[in-house]
């Protein structure tokens, strides 16, 4: 009995190493969102550049949109910052930016100097939103339909081919879906 005692730690090293060597291969871009086919949590936080001014997720409601969390202390969102600022050039679908944990006048600096991609910039300095999200961490994007209902949760930093390969097809789907809705 004493020596199968003795077993014990090594067996629970072995299934925290099979565990953990598994999730080496996870891939955290396809991770689901619970919040995928619901519609956006309730919010009511200040903008980035009016303190005073709140907004909504009524803001965000009437067009198929994406909302991306983004922070200046990420450097995977200043990877994709030209990207973002290529794409509200192109006029496909409005940007709405979450800033997420940050320092607002950082926030406000750099979209100064990098330029600003987003139709809003909500100020989530606590992340409350973000946690209501899901965000697992930064840069993280959703699609939203016309109705504000998350259709899509993309963990990672936005480029070309993701655009191309996975978000391009399904805006130009829910904003077929929105056209057809607007007919009725």
């Amino acid at each position: 009995m004493k020596k199968l005692i003795l077993f014990i730690p090594l067996a629970v090293f072995l299934v925290m190493g099979v565990l953990l060597y598994r999730g080496l291969f996870l891939n955290p871009q396809k991770l689901d969102s619970v919040l995928e086919g619901k519609p956006v949590p309730y919010f009511q936080l200040q903008d980035l550049y009016d303190p005073d001014k709140l907004i909504t997720n009524d803001n965000i409601k009437g067009q198929v949109a994406l909302l991306n969390v983004w922070g200046t202390w990420c450097p995977s969102c200043m990877y994709e910052h030209p990207f973002l600022m290529g794409l509200a050039k192109q006029n496909i679908l409005p940007i709405y930016g979450i800033n997420y944990r940050d320092e607002r006048e950082a926030a406000i600096q750099l979209l100064a100097k990098d330029g600003n991609p987003y139709v809003l910039n909500v100020y989530d300095d606590k992340g409350r939103l973000g946690l209501d999200l899901g965000v697992y961490g930064a840069p993280e994007s959703f699609l939203v339909d016309h109705k504000g209902i998350i259709r899509f949760r993309f963990a990672g930093p936005i480029d070309n081919k993701v655009w191309t390969d996975t978000l391009l097809p399904m805006v130009k789907q829910l904003q077929a879906e929105a056209k057809g809705a607007s007919r009725l």
